[in-house]
């Protein structure tokens, strides 16, 4: 995580509070870094979704402040910050409703001066989208993906999703994959994304942003977090001495003389077995999936950390 304070950033949260009808989301402290896709997980209600409506300014915080691209805005956003921003909100807006694919685009076009017309009509021509249908008219994938061929073509320097993939089969969800990450590698765009779909947290994220009850429970490199937390099968020690190992998380017997453990750094622990207690053996591991990570981040075992 040291890294991220060397780099420029896309969004900074410095103890923004936003107050609601049921429960208040923040105070938030984050630093998105500019050029990386961040997603942020969490249950329903958690808060996500607010956050990305804060970085859009839809909504203002109560508390604290933001900054994009390093430049505050205590009222509305300056033109030149809101067209480096592109939005695709989990549901449609209803002010484009009786607009054709093509009028919408035209009048997207108008507010981006960055619009690629050529990548737009490729765009729609690979997601096989209808172009002179109404919007209110499409089926809800036809219309996710004009939302997704628009948002590229206006080629946003930060990019907000929110559950991109809603609406859209396997073969369209493939196609957006590999265009976001073509967009990935190919400009200076920072994506920030709110999804349930570990697969796309898999193949997109570069660091995960865990929201919880309102919270930031904590951001972590997502390659250390499916790399390293694993659960593990042994035999040949007991549970009380393995609890106090560094990076054991969990620990409880699984059959005779068998002990199941979660542990934060697989590495470390192997080589703990070989180097401390010869007569200890591992069985078999798996990877954690994205879950039971999570859910053992909410309960307070972060990354990185031992009990």
């Amino acid at each position: 995580m040291n890294g991220i304070m060397e780099q420029k950033m896309a969004i900074e949260f410095n103890g923004a509070l936003k107050r609601g009808t049921r429960k208040p989301i923040g105070p938030i402290n984050l630093q998105i870094p500019q050029g990386y896709v961040v997603a942020l997980v969490g249950p329903n209600g958690s808060g996500k979704s607010t956050m990305l409506n804060l970085m859009l300014q839809t909504i203002h915080p109560d508390a604290g402040e933001i900054s994009w691209f390093g430049e505050k805005a205590k009222e509305a956003l300056p033109l030149s910050i809101r067209q480096q921003i592109g939005y695709v909100p989990e549901n449609p807006t209803r002010e484009e409703h009786f607009m054709t694919a093509e009028s919408a685009a035209k009048f997207r076009a108008h507010w981006y001066p960055t619009w690629d017309w050529e990548r737009f009509e490729a765009l729609m021509t690979r997601f096989e989208v209808p172009r002179g249908e109404r919007l209110n008219r499409m089926s809800k994938g036809e219309r996710r993906k004009f939302e997704i061929a628009a948002v590229l073509a206006a080629k946003p320097k930060l990019l907000l999703l929110d559950e991109p993939s809603s609406g859209l089969d396997p073969f369209a969800w493939k196609d957006m994959i590999d265009e976001l990450r073509a967009c990935l590698d190919g400009e200076d765009v920072t994506i920030v994304l709110s999804t349930h779909i570990v697969e796309e947290v898999k193949r997109l994220a570069d660091y995960i942003v865990l929201v919880h009850h309102g919270q930031i429970v904590g951001m972590a490199e997502k390659d250390a977090l499916f790399g390293s937390w694993k659960e593990v099968w042994i035999r040949g020690a007991q549970s009380d001495e393995l609890k106090s190992i560094p990076g054991v998380l969990t620990c409880r017997e699984d059959g005779p003389s068998i002990t199941k453990l979660v542990v934060s750094d697989s590495l470390e622990f192997e080589e703990w077995c070989e180097r401390e207690r010869a007569n200890v053996h591992i069985i078999k591991s798996r990877s954690l999936e994205l879950e039971e990570i999570l859910q053992l981040w909410i309960q307070g075992h972060q990354p990185g950390q031992s009990n």
